[in-house]
């Protein structure tokens, strides 16, 4: 039974990914060509990856499932997948002010925002930087403090190598964009990014009006205290804590054996969520 499911699973990961050539589209966004898919109809979602990450890396696999009550809209940032680059090191701010030039480009006024990992800050700087564009925000496996990492984090990232790179993702990187220098910036820009992650201030949490949603794997890489110490920062915060690794919970590429039930389940727990008053 479970083979049947993981086939009917790919089957319609296969779709989709074929459906992509005509659902991809770039636009200009403050200087970068960014490139974006569309799926589905609906209520806009917005969906940001993590770091080293293209669309189909952390997404593949779930966006059949919130395809079919969403308008889905897939963004790559800067010097990730499809997108261009520019002279100048990525910030979450600006993959915040990006995200927001691209919805005024497709003349979306507010949306909700779903963010992975890395992705997570920028959902959450979208929250502080652009409050009227924004319905609900979802935070999934992401932190807001060093501390939220847990030992030895900071160290592997201050000696990271390209060799430390799970080959996973750069053959994904390649697929899209087959370009050994650009995969190459990509990882420096990352490693540069996170080498010079800051805590935010609790303060800057607790200005975002909006209703978020903190979703954690138990076994993340975020800890599970640190998802119930964000949480409680917010406004009108919520908390999901699911069985899983970082990102298992959504079929993320690190997922070798994707658990159908598991990806419907948070499919409807997000629902859920977002259907809320």
């Amino acid at each position: 039974m479970k083979a049947i499911k993981l086939v009917i699973l790919l089957m319609v990961m296969a779709n989709h990914l074929a459906q992509a050539q005509d659902t991809g589209k770039y636009a200009t966004v403050n200087g970068l060509k960014m490139y974006y898919e569309i799926h589905g109809t609906g209520s806009p979602l917005v969906l940001i990856h993590g770091g080293g990450s293209t669309i189909y890396t952390n997404f593949g696999r779930i966006i059949p499932f919130l395809a079919k009550t969403h308008q889905v809209i897939a963004v790559e940032l800067q010097a990730h997948g499809h997108s261009g680059d520019r002279a100048a090191p990525e910030t979450f701010q600006q993959d915040a002010d990006d995200v927001a030039a691209l919805l005024k480009h497709l003349n979306i006024a507010k949306a909700d925002i779903f963010g992975f990992s890395n992705g997570g800050q920028t959902t959450m700087e979208i929250g502080m930087r652009h409050p009227n564009m924004v319905n609900k925000l979802i935070v999934a496996s992401a932190f807001y403090k060093r501390d939220g990492a847990p030992a030895g984090f900071w160290e592997m990232m201050a000696n990271a190598k390209f060799s430390d790179m799970p080959q996973v993702y750069k053959d994904e990187f390649l697929k899209v964009n087959n370009n050994p220098a650009a995969l190459m910036n990509m990882f420096t820009k990352d490693s540069q990014r996170m080498q010079n992650f800051k805590d935010w201030k609790a303060a800057d949490l607790k200005a975002i009006k909006a209703p978020v949603l903190v979703l954690i794997g138990d076994q993340d890489l975020p800890t599970p205290e640190h998802a119930v110490e964000m949480y409680r920062l917010f406004e009108k915060g919520r908390l999901a804590i699911l069985p899983g690794t970082h990102g298992s919970y959504l079929g993320e590429i690190m997922t070798s054996n994707p658990n159908l039930e598991t990806l419907q389940y948070f499919t409807a727990v997000l629902n859920e969520f977002l259907a809320a008053k």
